[in-house]
């Protein structure tokens, strides 16, 4: 199973991928522009790489509730289904507490740690989905 993962926010797309179905590895984080070209840019990634499921993180609040972004998300993912890909929506609650908490034990620096936190959450949500796929079990 070949998997994109994205953490998406405002300003810019985490993106991470999963060619064995088993392992997620984080790709690259790129700056938001419009809409069409946030999701061209990810369909040629998903293109190139030969995915059509997508895992979106969507974002709440610590009680459950959809947080704002839930709704941009959404947007765009809508905009992907329309182009073909399957999109899964998984819970991204801490995703970005956990990706900094991960770079500040593998003392980053404060730049690259903003440079990487996006990648490395799309990292994690993917990564959580792959693992509930296959039963909490990855090697």
């Amino acid at each position: 199973m070949r998997c994109l993962g994205l953490d998406i926010g405002d300003r810019r797309v985490g993106v991470a991928i999963s060619t064995g179905g088993i392992l997620a590895g984080g790709v690259e984080t790129f700056a938001r522009t419009t809409l069409a070209q946030d999701c061209a840019h990810i369909a040629q990634l998903a293109r190139e790489h030969d995915i059509t499921r997508i895992v979106c993180g969507l974002p709440r609040h610590l009680n459950g509730d959809k947080h704002e972004q839930a709704e941009k998300n959404e947007l765009l993912c809508n905009v992907l289904r329309e182009a073909g890909f399957e999109i899964v929506y998984m819970d991204e609650r801490l995703t970005s507490v956990q990706a900094d908490r991960l770079m500040l034990e593998a003392d980053l620096s404060r730049r690259k740690r903003k440079k990487n936190i996006d990648k490395l959450a799309a990292e994690i949500i993917l990564q959580d989905y792959l693992d509930r796929e296959n039963g909490g079990i990855h090697t």
